[in-house]
């Protein structure tokens, strides 16, 4: 099964601009998830969808998604608005007033986590939302599960996106995470950048975003110096490729941008791909 993962879209960045820079780069990955060799089987969209979670960029996503030959499961993110979400978007589920809701397939369950609260620019994960995934793992332990998230509970070294491990939301979904094997990884967006990190056990994945990425410094920053650093850099729109086998879960990253093609399967490399296949059983 191969699972597509866009995150951190920022529609309406510059708002009436039906043609605006982040609309290109999005309509970028759609292309090649459509067109491409890796046509997935269902596409995660984790987070902040628009910039200002309102109405007219909801509906703009919504005539992007609806191209696609595949289902799309969105979660939301810091950038998002829930009322306006759900005035586009009637039909995605609910629990409790968050947008959680789970999605079977075949050898795996998918667990989508709402970590917005409305005004702030990191997570949150309440009781009622962490009460709402307990019950959910509890009903199934027997199945492989991944979980999907906007904020990542981890550090991720960039100090202005980092995520502090001692916030009440990141040890309320430790909790909810701890008695449960089942769980394989999380997926998660928010910092921009493709980045694999350790957390309590489990491998979290985040994918780079389809709008602009975010600067690679892992410097301190001084509040009291504004030293000029890149915070954000026009990298190519990126998007994540998910396998999921009978063995786990194996993430890959891929950007928009046409690249230079230095070798193609011809006749010439027939034989040494023929020679690797034989090594194998």
């Amino acid at each position: 099964m191969l699972i597509a993962q866009i995150t951190d879209l920022h529609l309406g960045f510059a708002p009436g601009d039906p043609a605006e820079l982040n609309q290109r780069r999005l309509d970028a990955v759609l292309d090649i998830l459509i067109d491409g060799p890796n046509r997935p089987d269902l596409l995660l969209a984790t987070g902040d969808l628009t910039e200002y979670g309102d109405i007219d960029s909801y509906r703009r996503l919504a005539q992007a998604f609806a191209r696609c030959p595949f289902p799309v499961w969105p979660c939301l993110g810091n950038h998002d608005d829930r009322a306006n979400f759900r005035v586009v978007f009637p039909a995605v589920p609910m629990a409790d007033g968050f947008v959680q809701y789970e999605v079977a397939l075949e050898g795996v369950r998918l667990l989508l986590l709402d970590t917005l609260e409305e005004g702030r620019h990191g997570g949150a994960f309440c009781e009622t939302r962490a009460a709402w995934l307990t019950a959910r793992l509890e009903e199934q332990r027997d199945v492989p599960t991944l979980v999907i998230l906007h904020h990542p509970p981890v550090e991720v070294g960039i100090e202005w996106m980092n995520t502090d491990p001692c916030e009440p939301w990141v040890a309320r979904l430790g909790r909810a995470l701890a008695d449960a094997p089942q769980v394989r990884g999380l997926l998660c967006g928010h910092v921009h950048r493709p980045i694999a990190a350790a957390w309590r056990g489990l491998t979290v994945t985040i994918c780079p975003s389809t709008a602009p990425q975010v600067a690679l410094d892992l410097s301190p920053i001084v509040i009291a110096d504004p030293d000029g650093r890149p915070m954000i850099v026009a990298q190519p729109p990126a998007f994540a490729l998910h396998r999921w086998t009978a063995q786990g879960l194996v993430s890959h990253f891929e950007n928009a941008d046409a690249a230079p093609v230095l070798a193609r399967y011809d006749s010439a490399m027939q034989p040494l791909i023929r020679g690797m296949l034989h090594e194998r059983p």
